[in-house]
């Protein structure tokens, strides 16, 4: 079966907080030919682990990192990557995929209110403007 998944199915395989559910999260993900994980979902699930679970960033990013190594995950990676950097500098990794998302579809400058998410991604070599 090819499945487009929840994120609360990637939490409770991660965390195993609910066995029962756990074990249903990782039977269909180990049994599925094919997992669609969309970018909102990844964005929901780094939130979750971190400000429900209390995980720490790197924490975070490995458990994506161990995810899309799977062979039979697909991801926009360049747009993951993005994500993960953000994180594994100590910002947001939605802000990550949003710089660059935005620039993908045309905008080429990231703005924000976020002082720490334009210092970032300016450091990253991203043209960013706090507002």
């Amino acid at each position: 079966m090819k499945i487009s998944v929840d994120t609360n199915v990637l939490v409770r395989a991660a965390v195993r907080d609910d066995i029962n559910q756990a074990d249903i999260a990782a039977k269909i993900l180990t049994d599925a030919e094919l997992i669609a994980v969309a970018l909102p979902c990844l964005c929901e699930f780094v939130w979750v682990l971190l400000r429900v679970y209390g995980f720490q960033p790197l924490d975070a990013a490995a458990a994506i990192r161990a995810l899309t190594a799977s062979a039979n995950v697909e991801v926009n990676r360049p747009a993951v990557e993005a994500g993960l950097l953000m994180l594994e500098a100590g910002g947001d990794f939605a802000d990550g995929v949003i710089a660059y998302e935005g620039n993908w579809l045309g905008g080429n400058t990231f703005v924000s209110f976020d002082k720490k998410s334009v210092a970032l991604l300016t450091a990253q070599g991203h043209p960013a403007r706090l507002l």
